[in-house]
């Protein structure tokens, strides 16, 4: 075939506008502006049962991760956490955990997708090029700005499709939920825990050092003594929690020198017990000065008025040491009225 029988090649006016722009080659200008393609509607902008379908579609992955998030709160609630069973082909895998993975995962996916899905099928898709400018912008050039944001958030069609709107909103407001069910893994509730100890009516006061009910001739002026409640035994495994806030002081002071009228009350014959948890910072108190009747903690020296509520009279402390109403029951053994009326040791909330 001789070289006229070829036919002439002729070039499209989309790629002579490729090969050439504003008259120079781009072989010869390589970082010239190729200009942008002419823009191609989707199937969505032109029919809108195909818009619905995307929407829809965006809207079951919204409502997927908000039913993911519910799945990973009843996950956490429900299952074991020693319970192991057997995925294929992971091997053994503690049931809790891959429950959590897959629900927290799906919630994350569903939303991610669901918002590419939007963007690439109802959002619109016309590029715009603007030449760079710098940084600080002029007035006009700040107020284009506002108003393309302005016309994007109404292509977005987020007012047009409230069922996208609010299915994304509820899959977002969800799935923090995950997050702060989580938080229970920092331990268990306190609940009352820390307003309330073994004390209780009737508890007989024991002797730290004899082990034995005191009475009230055990008790000597000018000496202090410490007892825990009956029961409280050193070899039960939660004793070092339970005496960290039962602890007892107890002095024997003359009613006459007693200056607070419900220490006297709760008192008997000037025998007064007292939380021996500093209210500071926890720390067990231990001296004892008998002419003036104050205790002093040796950790930050908060110093306590015994003849006088327990007020705190020097140091850190904020709040007096809380006092335990005690009587002698029908054998003659000093026995408890009830647990303290407020928290022991340190403040916390402002003690409720």
């Amino acid at each position: 075939m001789s070289s006229q029988d070829i036919p002439e090649e002729k070039h499209l006016p989309s790629e002579q506008g490729d090969a050439h722009h504003g008259g120079v080659a781009l072989a010869d200008d390589p970082f010239a502006d190729p200009g942008l393609p002419a823009h191609r509607p989707r199937i969505q902008d032109i029919d809108e049962r195909a818009a619905k379908r995307s929407e829809r579609t965006v809207a079951m992955l919204f409502t997927l991760s908000m039913l993911a998030t519910i799945g990973f709160i009843a996950s956490y609630v429900t299952l074991p956490v020693d319970k192991i069973v057997f995925i294929f082909p992971i091997g053994k895998v503690s049931a809790l955990n891959f429950a959590l993975g897959m629900t927290l995962g799906t919630a994350l996916f569903c939303i991610g997708a669901g918002a590419v899905h939007w963007a690439r099928t109802l959002m619109s898709d016309v590029e715009v090029a603007a030449e760079r400018h710098e940084i600080a912008a002029p007035p006009e050039v700040r107020a284009q700005v506002l108003s393309d944001f302005a016309d994007g958030a109404k292509e977005s069609a987020i007012g047009r499709r409230p069922l996208i709107r609010n299915t994304m909103l509820g899959a977002l407001a969800m799935l923090p939920l995950s997050a702060v069910v989580i938080l229970r893994d920092l331990g268990p509730l306190p609940e009352d825990k820390l307003r309330k100890t073994l004390w209780a009516k009737g508890k007989l006061l024991i002797n730290d050092n004899t082990n034995e009910p005191l009475r009230p001739e055990d008790i000597i002026v000018g000496s202090l003594t410490f007892a825990r409640p009956e029961g409280l035994e050193e070899d039960q495994h939660d004793f070092q929690t339970q005496i960290a806030k039962a602890a007892l002081m107890i002095v024997r002071i003359k009613p006459e020198d007693i200056k607070d009228k419900q220490e006297l009350e709760w008192s008997h014959e000037g025998i007064v017990a007292y939380s021996k948890i500093c209210t500071h910072v926890g720390c067990p108190i231990s001296l004892y000065e008998q002419q003036t009747h104050h205790v002093l903690c040796p950790c930050h020296q908060s110093t306590f008025d015994l003849s006088d509520g327990a007020r705190v009279i020097f140091g850190p402390a904020g709040h007096a040491l809380p006092q335990l109403r005690i009587g002698v029951n029908d054998e003659g053994f000093l026995e408890a009225h009830g647990d303290f009326e407020e928290p022991v040791g340190p403040a916390f909330w402002e003690r409720g």
